[in-house]
């Protein structure tokens, strides 16, 4: 499917050292590397992927 519409988050800088998201199907998200946009994607489910996020949020993963 090539009409998705692809975003990265605005806190990626525009260096594309990022993921991009785009709602895949219904109740799912397609995860991509933005410096390899023809390469493969994860899908996950809409509810894992707000988990993800909240937990980013949330400092779980030591990433801040």
């Amino acid at each position: 499917m090539n009409d998705r519409t692809w975003r990265t988050s605005s806190y990626s800088g525009g260096q594309g050292n990022c993921v991009e998201v785009c709602l895949s199907e219904p109740g799912a998200v397609a995860v991509r590397d933005s410096k390899d946009q023809a390469g493969p994607e994860l899908a996950v489910s809409g509810q894992a992927w707000s988990a993800f996020v909240h937990g980013v949020k949330q400092g779980e993963f030591g990433l801040g």
